[in-house]
């Protein structure tokens, strides 16, 4: 079942639910994809890929706004933000955990050769290939920096 499909069914169900949250997250998800649709002139179905870097790009969006709150101390203001993530993310792949994440750029720095920090480009680059999808950026460059140092 493509994005589209399982967003127009939950969308369904929220609105029988009268889930205000859900439906203003999945209405954000809906929103997001008709732009990216009308943005490149074809109404045609976003890939995998493109589904997944949308939906990043809205939970990151999201994480980003409630850590301004909580920085600024309006929790009120972050919790609306934190269950807008919760909605958005189960249409994202499984998250990699941090010890998975670890191993895995272990790996690329040892195919790379990679020994100091100097090296991060390399190592950032392929990592973010081979795990886009299953770990945002954030996490890997952190994952990066703790193991070349």
């Amino acid at each position: 079942m493509s994005l589209q499909q399982e967003l127009m069914m939950k969308l369904k169900e929220a609105m029988k639910a009268k889930d205000a949250v859900a439906l203003e997250s999945l209405r954000a998800i809906k929103s997001e994809i008709l732009l990216v649709q009308t943005k490149g002139g074809a109404s045609s179905e976003l890939t995998k890929e493109e589904e997944i870097k949308l939906l990043q790009k809205l939970v990151k969006q999201r994480k980003d706004s409630a850590a301004i709150y909580k920085e600024q101390g309006r929790a009120d203001l972050a919790e609306p933000e934190l269950a807008q993530i919760a909605v958005i993310s189960q249409f994202l792949p499984e998250q990699m955990g941090e010890d998975e994440l670890k191993k895995v750029i272990a790996d690329i720095m040892k195919a790379v050769g990679a020994t100091s920090i100097k090296d991060m480009g390399k190592v950032m680059g392929l990592a973010s290939k081979q795990l886009e999808g299953k770990a945002d950026g954030k996490a890997i460059s952190t994952a990066v920096k703790q193991l070349l140092a």
